[in-house]
C-alpha cells in the first residue's frame, strides 16, 4: 500500500463522514420537529429504538436484496440499490436526533440564535465516533428506530 492508496481512503472516509453530517443537517432544516421528537424518544427509550431499528432496517435492507434477486439485470440492481439507499437515508434522518441529542450536551451560547448548531456539534462529534467502524452500524438502526418510534400521531411513553 503506497501513499496514494492511503490517501484515497482517508479522502473516502472524510468525504462520507462529511457527508453524514450534511444529511442530518438538512433533515434538522427539513423536519426540526420530527428530529426533535427523535432526540426526545433516544433520549427517555434508547433501548426501544435499538429494538425499533433492528426491526425495521433488517427488513428495509432484506426487501432491497430480495429485489435485486427477482427482478434481473441492471434495473433490478439499480431499484435494489435504490431501496437499501432509502433504508439508510431514513436511518440517517433518524440518527439526526442523535447527533441532536449529543449536541445539547455540550452547549454553546450561539446555539439561542442558531438552533442547528447543536446538530453540527453532534454530528461531528459522532462522526468521529464512527470511525470506530463497530458504532457505525449502531448509529443506523437507532437512527432507523429513532425516526420510526417519532412519527407523527405516536407519543412516546415517559420514562418512570
Amino acid at each position: 500500500m503506497n501513499l496514494a492508496d492511503v490517501f484515497t481512503v482517508l479522502l473516502i472516509l472524510v468525504g462520507v463522514l462529511t457527508h453524514f453530517i450534511a444529511v442530518w443537517l438538512v433533515t434538522r432544516g427539513l423536519w426540526p420537529e420530527r428530529v426533535e421528537r427523535a432526540a426526545e424518544v433516544l433520549g427517555q427509550r434508547p433501548l426501544a429504538c435499538l429494538l425499533s431499528g433492528l426491526l425495521t432496517l433488517g427488513p428495509g435492507v432484506a426487501a432491497g436484496i430480495a429485489v435485486g434477486r427477482l427482478i434481473p439485470g441492471p434495473a433490478g440492481r439499480l431499484l435494489s440499490a435504490v431501496v437499501i439507499l432509502a433504508v439508510i437515508l431514513v436511518s440517517l434522518g433518524g440518527a439526526a436526533g442523535l447527533a441532536l441529542r449529543i449536541g445539547r450536551g455540550l452547549p454553546s451560547a450561539r446555539d439561542a440564535a442558531e438552533p442547528w448548531r447543536p446538530v453540527l456539534r453532534g454530528g461531528i462529534v459522532l462522526s468521529l465516533v464512527q470511525l470506530t467502524v463497530v458504532l457505525l452500524p449502531v448509529t443506523l438502526v437507532l437512527g432507523a428506530g429513532a425516526w420510526w418510534r417519532s412519527r407523527p400521531g405516536v407519543t412516546p411513553r415517559r420514562a418512570a
